[in-house]
């Protein structure tokens, strides 16, 4: 689909059939010229707060759909009401704009927002007509060093490797899907140590696109919301160097 507003594509989008997809839908780091301009932050500071590389790891799946634009400009993972942020409240205390937005330049954020999820309508309801349910790898990372990329970490027993969040699904109904994820990614050795991977410590799938998918598919609809620990990756070089 092509960007309305004269940026490129919304998204990168392959469709491969069977009935798992993925997404990474904060991977994304562009804005729209008209957001850039009216932005305080520059590109080093919004990628501490984006999730970097996890458009990599959604797209192992044979049917994924990375959205390049930022989570700054708007979060598919809120609610449309709240999907663009206008005060430091909303954006962990940062201060983001030179004017605040009008409402037709929101509008045209919010745009975006829902030409995604009429996207993911789309491929949802297919998978569940040719497979009767599916499941969807809702992909992030998070940042373990709050304080800055030099500073100590926050201690492990609260910061798994790998945060898997169920609050917003039936977790009775999919707990096979979800105790064989948890437990195959367990298994893995990485670094010649298994995976640190737990369920509903840091985050718990509360996100828009977990929660809307859970309403909307109540019994053919399981999103694993998988949070992976920044500790793959240096932050403080990703920042630089994402783009190069």
């Amino acid at each position: 689909m092509k960007d309305a507003h004269g940026g490129g594509d919304f998204w990168a989008l392959v469709e491969g059939g069977g009935p798992v997809a993925a997404t990474a839908i904060h991977d994304g780091h562009e804005l729209r010229r008209e957001v850039e301009q009216c932005h305080k932050l520059g590109g080093a500071d919004r990628l501490r707060e984006e999730d970097p590389y996890t458009g990599r790891i959604a797209s192992v799946v044979d049917t994924h759909i990375i959205p390049r634009r930022s989570r700054f400009e708007v979060d598919l993972n809120r609610p449309r009401e709240g999907a663009v942020y206008l005060s430091p409240a909303d954006a962990w205390g940062l201060d983001l704009w030179h004017e605040t937005p009008s409402p037709d330049f929101i509008e045209r954020s919010l745009s975006y927002h829902d030409a995604f999820y009429r996207e993911m309508d789309r491929i949802l309801k297919g998978m569940t007509r040719e497979f009767g349910a599916f499941v969807v790898y809702d992909v992030h990372s998070y940042n373990h060093r709050r304080l800055g990329p030099d500073a100590e970490p926050e201690h492990p027993d609260e910061n798994p490797e790998v945060n898997i969040g169920t609050e917003t699904m039936d977790r009775a109904r999919w707990a096979p899907v979800v105790d064989r994820f948890i437990n195959d990614l367990r298994a893995y050795e990485a670094g010649g140590r298994r995976l640190d991977v737990r369920e509903n410590v840091k985050f718990f799938g509360r996100g828009n696109l977990a929660r809307r998918t859970h309403r909307l598919h109540p019994e053919t609809g399981c999103v694993l919301a998988i949070e992976f620990r920044k500790s793959f990756m240096d932050d403080g070089l990703a920042r630089c160097s994402r783009r190069t």
